[in-house]
């Protein structure tokens, strides 16, 4: 049998090609004899450069930025020619990663994408004709003011200093937008989000991820009313866009994926970008179609299967690949909230946990690679025919 080994990365554990090895090694336990293929994905999130690299090759440009924090670390972009045009592929985590900040400075109130400015400078410098960013796996929700003022937008002390110090921003706030958006005509610029959130409202940025970044409640609501306060002085210092059909006033603030990593896709808006689903973008990229098209099974895995994972991941994206490829799907995760009638719709024949109970999670977390792999083990003497064609028992 002809198994494909697509995982994402197990958040805070595994890599996704990490997790892909551990996967086959434990499939090759039990199954020696069929043929795997591997094949890490990312849905524009941790890991998106690497899995890119692995599937397009080019040149990686190392760089050093500031976190969240304002700390330097060191980051790269990608530089290849797909199709014979210059792309730069680049990692917003590497910059305003969650996996950057230690628990207590997990705090979405103070912390600043301007890290992510000084990636698109480096990214500008290589000359691009198509710049493709990745979202995903933020630790920031300023809606990418760090961002612009890294670029050259009004001033690093109103614009870096955490989503908070938003709400105080003045009518003047974003002097020079017009003037960065200028830099970036002539370039495509791709924005690749792992979610298809808006900025503001109950589906918005701050309601639906900042929690995740350390926010209370009443941070979260304080940042919504800042990211508010960000979208004001945006509309009047950029003339809107118009609708072609209607005439009205485009408001990119509502705009799907517009929340992305904490609004980071809001200020790719403002520089002219257009939005795509990351894990599309990926699939596109690695040539998804082909390698599904030699494959009689599909594998594929995150850390927690829950609810979010149904729309935009990478297992949703590459379970409806497989789906139009009539080719079935298991999904392999370190814990799994949510079971088969959830997961039917995507083509899912069977989701198996690593972590079965509350109670082996921490034994999952103490060795991610061992224990993934002997569950992909198990999975595969339900999956994979003995080499006699008969089951196992």
């Amino acid at each position: 049998m002809r198994v494909l080994i697509a995982p994402d990365c197990f958040a805070g554990t595994l890599s996704a090609g990490q997790a892909a090895e551990a996967i086959a090694e434990g499939w090759r336990r039990a199954a020696s004899h069929d043929r795997l293929d591997l094949l890490p994905l990312s849905d524009g999130g941790p890991g998106f450069c690497d899995v890119l690299t692995r599937a397009l090759g080019g040149q990686s440009v190392a760089v050093t930025v500031s976190d969240p924090l304002g700390r330097p670390v060191p980051a790269a972009l990608l530089v290849a020619e797909p199709g014979g045009g210059r792309t730069v592929y680049v990692e917003t985590a590497q910059a305003c990663g969650l996996h950057l900040l230690a628990e207590a400075e997990r705090d979405p109130s103070q912390t600043s994408s301007y890290g992510v400015g000084q990636l698109l400078e480096a990214a500008l410098a290589e000359a691009p004709s198509r710049l493709v960013v990745g979202l995903g796996g933020s630790g920031v929700n300023d809606g990418g003011a760090g961002m612009l003022a890294a670029l050259g937008v009004g001033t690093a002390q109103a614009l870096a200093g955490g989503g908070a110090r938003l709400a105080d921003l003045a009518d003047d706030g974003l002097q020079g937008l017009v003037a960065v958006r200028e830099r970036f005509r002539g370039v495509e610029l791709v924005v690749a989000a792992d979610v298809d959130l808006t900025l503001l409202g109950f589906h918005g940025a701050s309601a639906s991820a900042a929690a995740d970044m350390g926010a209370a409640p009443e941070a979260a609501q304080q940042l919504e009313r800042a990211l508010g306060r960000l979208t004001e002085v945006a509309q009047r210092t950029l003339p809107p866009a118009r609708e072609l059909l209607t005439g009205a006033a485009r408001r990119l603030d509502r705009e799907p994926g517009a929340g992305a990593a904490g609004g980071l896709g809001y200020g790719l808006l403002l520089l002219g970008g257009h939005v795509v689903s990351g894990i599309d973008a990926v699939l596109h990229a690695v040539g998804v179609d082909d390698r599904l098209g030699a494959a009689d099974l599909l594998v594929t895995g995150e850390a927690v299967l829950d609810w979010q994972s149904l729309r935009g991941t990478v297992v949703a994206g590459i379970a409806r690949a497989a789906l139009a490829a009539a080719v079935p799907t298991v999904v392999l995760a370190g814990q799994a909230h949510v079971g088969r009638r959830e997961t039917m719709a995507l083509g899912i024949s069977g989701t198996y946990a690593v972590a079965e109970r509350p109670d082996r999670v921490p034994v999952f977390e103490a060795d991610p690679a061992g224990t993934l792999a002997a569950r992909a083990a198990r999975v595969a003497t339900t999956w994979s025919p003995r080499r006699d064609g008969t089951s196992y028992p």
